[in-house]
């Protein structure tokens, strides 16, 4: 080992100068606990580290660099950190990179140091700190060419995967003996794919044990009292060991299309660095050269291939310093690929490790961990190496509830009830809401859960496109995708018709059934019965050579006098507006989908919804669409819909990437998704039997196709074995069959004890646990899980109860009915788009028409003031007084029971749209005002004083939760306003960046665009630039979204032609930036301005060497004149107050430019707007 110059030897070890406690307090951080001392100061050998939940990991990992760097073990530069995801990878590198930069001015270096190489090491180098993911790319394209793989191959992302795989499977043409439909064909297909790259197994070796088990189990001999054919159960076996064979086929051809793409997937890319790794010595010789300190983090998730990639590059030869840390109680990912046997193996992958322990909780009370502790004691009994955990010194008490119920209805009641009277009780004390989260196991759990918070006022967010699409405005944006491209879509036809905006009665979509059974010549229930042949053919499975749905019938719904009248003229809308969003059909996927929700009027619907809540949904749906269309710009709204649908059916799959905790609303998520967060308030609802832990499933290969055969896996040793004798009979090769499948299910209650106690640690002070007896359906009782009885177990065991068991409701009697299940199920139909909340808002209508009343009289009493204009003798055409509206917002429901007579000649009452609309056109004066989302006043002749509010008009806003004198006040100002005759367009809830600067700019031209909004023409210099953005992006790195309307480049005027990209490339690669590594790139924010949310990115953030940073907003287009730098820097102090938000820092200490790529020019305009000037900026439109 070399011994950095200052560093004394001891009995052939380096002493260092300086312990962690100096570097701590040199630094000014807090003094590490004893714990963390140890792993910090830990010999520069191979370190297993186990820490706990909230056990502070990322702050000892980073302690350990800025150690190591200190006290010359190693420069930043050859420092490598992995992780799981970016966000971990960018919370780790942004304190390691603070503490680096706090030594650096400390004078702790010139102590340890005098000669100053260290000091401008740490100034001018920086650690290596990567996804797993990431650094097997960083091989793959450094020495690809040994396998060899082409260089610049792409890296697909799990959406662009599935659509590659996708178009595999929905253009083979050969058979695969399956009944299922494409979109699960396609799952299957990458798992497979994925399992086999994980644990670097050849198709040869998969077939060759299929052969082999299918063979044992149909040639082996009967029992005397068997039967000849197989059982069903051995038919199961055999059946998915042979689709899986079946299958095989597809995946030569999905490998293939990836070639000629010249794409790969993750699992290619982790399989393809393993290989590089453990059959080329030079690889593993260069990267052992280039790094000297490595830590790895949530080593307990990594996989097979990752084990055999880390191992053959840092395990072997000279040992160095690798800082393994995980947790075993927490590896709850192996359906994913994940072996839960890598954390404890490290000790013998990296000799000679050794083990540590970080188990001081610094985020759960002792009462939870009391819960957490209790859970994962039978895990510690079996063998799991990990003590308990326990919580900080002066860690304050928490709030621990445990409950059974009677039937789930009540315990939905309880948890909803009882998070909410926590969030008022938290307001009492604080001015921001608590961070608050319900956490699920299965998905179809999320909409009731969600609808009991709503219904008790709460802001709800449902996290994970599964959830997501079970939320109403997005079931009715899909439903409406599906019925355009589908006719048969009936469900979706019906959902449609039948929601709150149609309210189609039953008589009329009774009518629009037969119409559609018409259109596809289907004989009549009548002819049927009198046609036997008819009822055969009717009753025969199958499609008929001509077919129709609802869909086709609202096309062309026939006889008016079928229907009511009321009833027709609906369906005829519907179906007008079905028909123009089917000829707008070749639009982008993103276009296309917002264009469906503004025709079904879903984003009014969505801002009825308290809290925005609805709105959020949608948008988190339109990032789904983009993130798919992004991943292909050929995508097809049938992909998309199959995409929906794998996303709907698959229970742990398609989990959203990275989930944020937010602090304005109960997030409902799985506990999946919930590792490594924490909220204030944590609900664990349904810990009942079959459903956490849920029933015995197919959780084998046996009957998983997309698993691999056990003893093929690369962690086979840790495995169930499959022992079949050779001369086993058939009876034999069963029970072998089924102890295989139990050993399996009881891994499978290990994981699921592991993800409850990782459900449980991720509250910081309250926590609910509950269950039920009786379901929604099922003739018996679920009642608690082995889980929940071991709680309440625990709790009355303890001398101090860590929890308050709220209730537990008895055992019902052997032979009690479900009750739910016999309570007869009620429904209003049509639907009530108000709902529960139709009796606040008819009174809040009536006190509007009341005021109204009020107005108009005192208008009619007040003197008349004659306005200058022409004499008298002129003729003028009367001014109209104001009238209400002839027909309320919300019409009355249709008595639609009794049978409908329609008038004779009935003619429908249906106008098409205007492509225009009078009056409103480039000579229309327009205003801006703030206020709710884009909309227009109608301009009225007279002006009219608005009248004084009186008592009865006044309203405390804590007796006005839903904000009706709010939108009092807002018709009443609307009314007075119409006097003026120039057109006001009220600004939405949020802004982009670039309408910030176009408000700046010029009002009148933003108030155009957001009065009618239209698309951009196609321009090529606007594409160019945003070609450049993204290489200037894959050059650094990054792989990060961005919303259509910032496109960056988009905006750039004169922005270099479509031949130019190479020219800009080759300036920016000669400009002064080309050299500095940005801290970020893309950089999304949301930041609030005066009540005003304002949302952006930022191209790149670099840091600078006095501590400082500077936003750079790169340009392809022309250096812009003068005159109008003071509207363009409105972006700059936007982002500039964006960034100093997002890290704590002073703005003073953010600087931001524009970089002006084409003629290398740097603009740094001076006097940026700070906060208040653009809140003035905010104010200066008129009220």
């Amino acid at each position: 080992m070399v011994v950095p110059s200052g560093v004394e030897r001891v009995a052939g070890e380096p002493v260092a100068l300086a312990s962690p406690f100096e570097v701590a307090e040199a630094l000014g951080l807090p003094k590490p606990t004893p714990e963390q001392a140890a792993v910090v100061a830990a010999p520069t050998a191979p370190a297993l580290v186990v820490a706990g939940a909230g056990a502070g990991k990322t702050e000892t990992m980073a302690a350990r660099v800025v150690y190591l760097v200190a006290n010359g073990f190693v420069t930043p530069d050859r420092v490598l950190g992995l992780t799981f995801t970016r966000k971990a990878a960018r919370q780790l590198s942004d304190r390691v990179r603070l503490r680096l930069r706090r030594l650096g001015g400390s004078p702790l270096l010139d102590r340890l140091d005098p000669s100053g190489e260290r000091r401008a090491a740490v100034l001018t180098t920086e650690p290596v700190i990567l996804t797993y993911h990431a650094y097997a790319g960083r091989l793959v394209g450094e020495h690809g060419l040994r396998l060899p793989v082409e260089p610049g191959v792409r890296l697909l992302t799990e959406t662009a995967a599935w659509q590659l795989a996708h178009r595999v499977v929905s253009t083979w043409a050969e058979d695969i003996d399956t009944d299922k439909v494409p979109a699960t064909v396609t799952g299957y297909l990458l798992a497979l794919a994925g399992e086999l790259g994980e644990h670097l197994v050849e198709p040869t070796a998969l077939r060759k044990h299929a052969e082999w088990l299918c063979t044992m189990i149909e040639n082996a001999p009967k029992t005397a009292r068997q039967r000849d054919g197989l059982p069903e159960s051995l038919k199961a076996v055999v059946n998915a060991q042979r689709l899986r064979v079946n299958l095989l086929p597809l995946l030569e051809a999905y490998q293939a299309r990836k070639r000629r793409e010249a794409a790969m997937d993750f699992a290619d890319q982790m399989s393809l660095a393993a290989r590089l790794a453990s059959e080329h010595p030079e690889v593993v010789r260069g990267e052992r050269e280039r790094y000297g300190a490595v830590l790895l983090d949530e080593y307990q998730d990594t996989g097979h291939a990752q084990r055999v990639l880390l191992r053959s590059l840092f395990g072997r030869g000279e040992p160095m310093p690798v800082t393994s840390v995980g947790d075993p109680a927490q590896a709850i990912y192996g359906w994913r690929g994940a072996s839960a046997a890598n954390l404890p193996r490290f000790v013998h992958d990296f000799p000679p490790a050794k083990k540590y322990g970080l188990l001081t909780s610094f985020r759960n009370p002792p009462e939870v961990l009391a819960l957490a502790n209790a859970v994962s004691a039978p895990l510690r009994a079996s063998g799991l190496d990990v003590d308990e955990l326990r919580a900080r010194d002066g860690a304050g008490p928490g709030d621990v509830r445990v409950a059974l119920f009677d039937d789930v209805r009540q315990e939905l009641d309880w948890v909803a009830d009882t998070v909410a009277a926590q969030w008022e009780q938290h307001l009492d004390t604080s001015d921001e809401p608590p961070t608050a989260a319900v956490l699920v196991r299965r998905r179809s759990d999320m909409a009731n859960i969600a609808a009991a918070l709503r219904e008790r006022g709460l802001p709800v967010e449902v996290v994970g496109l599964g959830g997501l699409l079970d939320e109403p405005e997005v079931r009715d944006l899909t439903s409406a995708l599906r019925v355009l491209v589908d006719p048969l879509a009936g469900t979706a036809a019906a959902r449609l018709l039948t929601g709150s905006r149609w309210r189609v009665a039953a008589y009329d979509l009774a009518a629009l059934w037969t119409r559609a059974r018409d259109l596809a010549g289907s004989p009549s229930r009548q002819a049927v019965a009198n046609d036997p042949l008819a009822v055969i053919a009717d009753a025969l499975p199958g499609e008929h050579a001509e077919q129709a749905g609802l869909a086709d019938a609202l096309d062309d719904p026939g006889d008016p006098t079928a229907y009511s009248a009321e009833g027709y003229r609906r369906i005829r809308r519907l179906g007008a507006e079905l028909s123009a969003l089917r000829r707008r059909l070749d639009q982008p996927l993103p276009e296309l989908v917002a264009d469906v929700e503004r025709t079904l009027l879903l984003d009014i619907e969505a801002m009825a919804r308290p809290g925005g809540v609805g709105r959020a949904h949608l948008d988190a749906f339109a990032d789904v669409v983009n993130d798919f269309a992004a991943a292909s710009p050929s995508a097809t709204l049938p992909a998309l819909l199959d995409y929906l649908y794998t996303a709907e059916q698959a229970e742990d799959g398609l989990e959203p990437g990275e989930v944020e905790v937010a602090e304005n609303r109960v997030q409902v998520l799985t506990m999946h998704s919930a590792k490594g967060l924490e909220w204030h308030i944590v609900a664990v609802p349904h810990v009942v039997k079959d459903v956490f832990p849920g029933r015995k499933k197919s959780s084998s290969w046996l009957r998983a196709v997309a698993e691999l055969p056990a003893d093929l896996r690369g962690d086979a040793e840790d495995l169930p074995t499959l022992r079949i004798a050779p001369d086993a009979n058939r009876k034999e090769v069963e029970e072998a069959l089924v102890r295989h499948e139990e050993d399996f299910d009881e891994r499978r209650l290990v994981e699921e004890r592991r993800l409850l106690y990782v459900a449980l640690t991720r509250s910081e002070h309250s926590l609910l646990v509950s269950g039920h007896w009786w379901g929604e359906t099922g003739d018996k009782p679920k009642g608690p899980s082995a889980f929940l009885t071991g709680i309440r177990e625990a709790v009355r065991a303890a001398d101090h109860p860590p929890a308050d068991i709220a209730h537990w409701a008895p055992r019902p009697a052997e032979d009690d009915p479900n009750p739910l299940a016999s309570q007869t199920k009620t429904a209003q139909w049509p639907t009530d788009p108000l709902g529960k909340r139709r009796a606040a808002v008819a009174e809040g209508a009536e006190l509007v028409l009341t005021a109204l009343d009020a107005l108009r009289e005192s208008n009619a009493q007040a003197p008349r003031v004659e306005p200058p204009g022409p004499p008298s003798s002129t003729l003028t055409a009367p001014e109209p007084e104001f009238e209400p509206p002839p027909e309320p917002e919300f019409e009355p429901e249709p008595e639609f029971d009794a049978e409908p007579v329609p008038p004779p000649e009935f003619e429908p009452e249906f106008d098409p749209e205007p492509e225009f609309e009078p009056g409103i056109g480039p000579e229309s004066e327009l205003d801006l005002e703030p206020g709710r989302e884009p909309e227009s006043v109608e301009p009225e002749p007279e002006p009219e004083p608005e009248p004084e509010p009186g008592p009865e008009s006044e309203f405390e806003s804590e007796d006005d939760p839903e904000g009706w004198s709010r939108d009092v006040d807002v018709l009443l100002a609307e009314r007075a306003a119409a006097a003026d005759r120039r057109e006001r367009v009220v600004l939405p809830d949020h802004l982009s960046v670039s309408q910030l600067v176009e408000l700046a700019a010029d009002p009148d031209l933003l108030a155009r665009r957001l009065r009618r909004p239209l698309p951009f023409p196609p321009n090529p210099l606007a594409r160019r630039g945003t070609a450049f953005h993204t290489w200037l992006e894959q050059r650094f790195g990054a792989s990060r979204l961005f919303d259509l309307d910032e496109l960056p480049g988009a905006a750039d005027e004169g922005a270099a032609p479509d031949t130019d990209l190479t020219r800009l490339q080759e300036a920016f690669l000669a400009s002064s930036w080309a050299d500095r590594v940005p801290h970020d790139v893309e950089v999304p924010f949301e930041a609030e301005i005066d009540g005003l949310s304002v949302r952006g990115r930022m191209d790149a953030v670099f840091a600078d060497d006095d501590g400082g940073w500077t936003v750079v907003d790169w340009k392809t287009g022309a250096v812009p004149d003068e005159d109008r730098l003071p509207a363009l820097s409105v972006q700059l102090a936007a982002y500039r107050l964006a960034w100093a938000a997002l890290t704590g820092t002073a703005v003073e200490k953010v600087r931001a430019a524009f970089h002006y790529v084409r003629q290398d020019h740097t603009l740094r305009p001076a006097d940026l707007l700070d906060a208040d000037g653009l809140r003035e900026l905010i104010r200066s439109i008129p009220n």
